[in-house]
């Protein structure tokens, strides 16, 4: 898999935020479901330019959706998907998710 493939956006929340701009930095990505930890930081090193320290993983359920049509109520999911944070060097940073 190429690097792009791999990372597929940022995730910026609140959550995220406040962990990006801790004294570690970490950043939040929404990753490809095969990829794992290795790929991931070979991937960031490739597109940003940074030495990752660490990546933690986590596979998130999608969430339950109800729709209201004449029939009824339609119950369905949004789909699952992975999350990597990963955690960059102290003097390292991603310049275009900072904004900067």
């Amino acid at each position: 898999m190429r690097a792009d493939q791999i990372i597929i956006q940022p995730v910026l929340t609140e959550k995220s935020n406040l962990a990006r701009e801790m004294d570690y930095k970490r950043y939040t990505f929404k990753v490809h479901p095969k990829a794992n930890k290795f790929e991931i930081m070979a991937a960031i090193k490739e597109l940003f330019a940074v030495t990752p320290i660490k990546c933690n993983i986590v596979s998130v359920k999608g969430k339950t959706r109800h729709t209201r049509s004449r029939g009824g109520y339609i119950v369905g999911t949004t789909g699952d998907w992975k999350k990597a944070i990963v955690t960059l060097s102290k003097g390292d940073s991603i310049q275009a998710i900072e904004g900067v």
